[in-house]
């Protein structure tokens, strides 16, 4: 079986198409769709990478990543950013609260498996 990434991603084409791009090339790919509750996701689901989406509804991703680098159980977790909004203050803002790496959309296939694939 593959490594686990868990996507957090609240567009469903958008998540449905990189499910089956990880899919295709070995990964196990569990998603969820909410920020409010994902950091409670994140600590059941135990993924090896985490895919976070900036916006998602309930929560922001950065709040989401700013919890999950004060927590010394999910600090070391890898997590690759996804955002619509890639201008330099929001890239330098999510590589300051600990994006391992950071992808902005739309994106190339050949992107997030490369920078998985970097991660782990």
């Amino acid at each position: 079986m593959g490594r686990h990434v868990l996507l957090i991603e609240d567009e469903p084409h958008i998540a449905e198409a990189i499910r089956y791009l990880l899919t295709r090339d070995g990964w196990v790919v569990t998603s969820h769709g909410n920020g409010a509750d994902a950091v409670e996701v994140i600590r059941r689901e135990a993924p090896d990478i985490l895919i976070l989406d900036l916006i998602l509804p309930g929560r922001s991703g950065q709040e989401i990543l700013t919890d999950l680098r004060g927590d010394p159980a999910l600090a070391s977790l890898p997590v690759l950013v996804l955002s619509a909004r890639s201008h330099a203050e929001i890239r330098a803002a999510a590589e300051r609260a600990g994006a391992s790496q950071f992808i902005a959309k739309p994106f190339g296939n050949d992107q997030i498996i490369a920078a998985l694939r970097q991660m782990v």
